[in-house]
């Protein structure tokens, strides 16, 4: 059988498996419900442009931030649960259409699973303020390569399609450690793409390497984070829901648009974004340190 296709296989035995497990859980959980407009639009547009490049965790974390969908410690939790199926339906797609050396790929997919679960058990277990922090982190982080990017400041790549030897191992360590990040809703796109062409391969090849790798890791997190109940079920049903029809318009039928400027808007609400959960882990922290408890 084409190890391509095992690949794909294994990725929809595990996406089902992932479903199976968040529908058990989400059938006796009381806040059950359909999404709201507001919920499957904000999945629809960030997955929209998620398949054509922008990224995003980053710009659902803003708008979560903002319009107050959930509480700050049940994003990390939403955003993995949410997305999984929409990256699924991408990494089929990606993967199917965009060659790349399939041990480099296993090997990079499998590194951020493991560090996707053991990133999700300590993310489902923090506490509201190191969360708060977390995600400021990763929002500076995302505004800084949304930036980079606009500037055409990445490195140019090269034609490889695959990696071997010390950089497979680099590559394989990177991704372990990008795995065990996205958990807490940075973005993996950027670092994948900086990464791959820094070592030689050709920037196309991020693409199936960036889906795949959250394709698979975030069933494994989002189970940990649906077995703790540490996302909010709403908001991620929205995020599935308004995703998955998005995914197919962008990358079957849209396929390319001019995203320049979409790229400052969205850098400049997330840098807006990380300053806004900065000061609400301070005033959480103050609040704390008053001895009542603090409101979402």
């Amino acid at each position: 059988m084409e190890p391509k296709l095992v690949l794909l296989i294994a990725l929809g035995v595990l996406g089902a498996i992932f479903l199976v497990i968040w529908w058990r859980a989400a059938r006796t959980d009381e806040r059950l419900g359909l999404p709201s407009v507001i919920h499957t639009a904000i999945g629809f547009g960030t997955n929209f442009f998620d398949t054509l490049g922008i990224g995003s965790f980053a710009p659902t974390t803003a708008l979560f931030k903002l319009w107050r969908v959930v509480p700050d410690e049940l994003i990390p939790g939403t955003l993995n649960v949410g997305h999984t199926p929409p990256v699924i339906a991408q990494a089929f797609i990606f993967v199917a259409i965009i060659q790349v050396d399939l041990r480099t790929l296993v090997a990079m997919i499998a590194a951020s699973v493991v560090g996707a679960w053991l990133g999700a058990g300590v993310v489902a277990g923090l506490p509201r303020r190191p969360i708060q922090i977390g995600i400021a982190v990763a929002l500076f982080l995302a505004a800084g390569f949304f930036t980079i990017s606009n500037l055409g400041a990445f490195p140019a790549g090269g034609d490889a399609r695959g990696l071997e030897g010390w950089s497979l191992a680099l590559a394989v360590g990177v991704n372990f450690i990008l795995g065990a990040l996205g958990t807490l809703g940075i973005g993996v796109y950027a670092p994948i793409m900086v990464m791959v062409s820094l070592l030689g391969m050709n920037p196309q090849v991020a693409f199936p390497i960036m889906m795949g790798s959250c394709a698979f890791l975030m069933p494994v997190a989002s189970t940990r984070f649906v077995q703790k109940e540490k996302y909010g079920l709403k908001p991620a049903l929205g995020l599935a829901l308004g995703g998955v029809p998005a995914v197919l318009i962008a990358a079957l039928i849209v396929k390319s648009l001019p995203v320049e400027m979409l790229r400052w808007l969205v850098a400049a609400v997330v840098l807006y974004t990380a300053f806004v959960m900065l000061r609400s882990a301070r005033r959480d922290d103050s609040v704390a340190v008053d001895g009542a408890p603090p409101t979402p």
